[in-house]
C-alpha cells in the first residue's frame, strides 16, 4: 500500500499563489506517475497535471503557463525524494476547488495501482 499526503491548500486573492505537496509512503513501492486533480462543487473530478517518473509534465490547457508540477529533488531520502509539488500562480476564481493528488505506483511485484490523497481545499477570492 501507498498513503500519499497532502499539504498547501488555503485561501488566496485572485492573482496569488499557493504551493501544495504530496508526499508519498510505504514500503517496496515506484512511482510511475503523479498527478494532480481537482474537484468543485457540483463537477466532475478533472485532471490538472501529471508528471510521469521521468519528469514530464502534461497540463490541461487552462492552467498552462500558470501551474507548474515537478517532483522533489533527487538528492533528497527516504519518503521526500518522492514529494511531488503543484507550484499554483495567477490564481484565478474559477480554480477553486478541492485537490487530490494521485499516484500510479507499483507495490513489490504488483501492476500499478492508483492511489489517492486526502484532498486539500483551494479557495480564490475574487
Amino acid at each position: 500500500q501507498v498513503q500519499l499526503v497532502e499539504s498547501g491548500g488555503g485561501l488566496v486573492q485572485a492573482g496569488g499563489s499557493l504551493r501544495l505537496s504530496c508526499t508519498p509512503s510505504g514500503s517496496r513501492f515506484s512511482i510511475d506517475a503523479m498527478g494532480w486533480y481537482r474537484q468543485a462543487p457540483g463537477k466532475q473530478r478533472e485532471l490538472v497535471a501529471v508528471v510521469t517518473s521521468a519528469g514530464l509534465p502534461t497540463y490541461r490547457d487552462s492552467v498552462k503557463g500558470r501551474f507548474t508540477i515537478y517532483r522533489d529533488n533527487a538528492k533528497n531520502t527516504g519518503n521526500a525524494k518522492n514529494t511531488g509539488y503543484l507550484q499554483m500562480n495567477n490564481l484565478k476564481p474559477e480554480d477553486t476547488a478541492v485537490y487530490y493528488c494521485n499516484v500510479i505506483a507499483r507495490v513489490g511485484v504488483q501492476g500499478p495501482l492508483n492511489y489517492w490523497g486526502q484532498g486539500t481545499q483551494v479557495t480564490v477570492s475574487s
